[in-house]
């Protein structure tokens, strides 16, 4: 017995349909607010049709576009989730982006771009000589004592992008 377009789905239904574990829509639950499937007695999440368009729709964005989650994030934010859906039911969004989408503070004034669209001009325009400071070279070529001239900021800016690697090292580990 097949159910209607308009019912709700299971986790299971849903993961299924997505071709992804149950536990990667969890914690995309975590990661992103949006995601907000109806919740009965004991736990057991309900999809709507809406809700797993907006999965489709993160779901094409990382794997298919190459977004990170953060990425994805921004473009909820500049864009909204009737964006992400569109992009789920495969919808042409280019109406929905005609304009720049307006630069916030907290991402620093830069829009998200898929990963695949980074190249090595953006990467130093993201952060001139970020490479050299790694190296352990400051402006003026010298070394540090530990090696490094990073900034605080910056070191907690790397630390947190190592936490989300080695996350996504787990869940594709538990995958295999």
């Amino acid at each position: 017995m097949t159910k209607s377009p308009d019912a709700f789905r299971t986790i299971s239904e849903v993961a299924e349909d997505l071709d992804l574990p149950q536990h990667v829509l969890r914690f995309w639950e975590s990661r992103f607010s949006q995601i907000k499937p109806m919740k009965r007695g004991g736990g057991r999440r309900y999809y709507r049709p809406d809700d797993v368009d907006l999965l489709r729709g993160i779901r094409h964005l990382l794997y298919d576009e190459g977004y990170t989650i953060r990425g994805v994030q921004r473009l909820f934010k500049d864009h909204g989730v009737r964006f992400v859906i569109a992009t789920g039911r495969g919808e042409d969004t280019s109406d929905m982006v005609a304009r720049p989408a307006p630069a916030s503070a907290d991402n620093g004034g830069k829009q998200a771009v898929p990963v695949s669209q980074i190249t090595a001009e953006a990467a130093d325009e993201a952060g001139p000589g970020l490479l050299d400071r790694l190296r352990g070279k400051d402006k003026a070529g010298s070394r540090t004592p530990d090696g490094l001239s990073i900034s605080d900021d910056e070191r907690r800016s790397l630390q947190a992008t190592l936490y989300e690697l080695l996350e996504c090292k787990r869940l594709l580990d538990q995958v295999r």
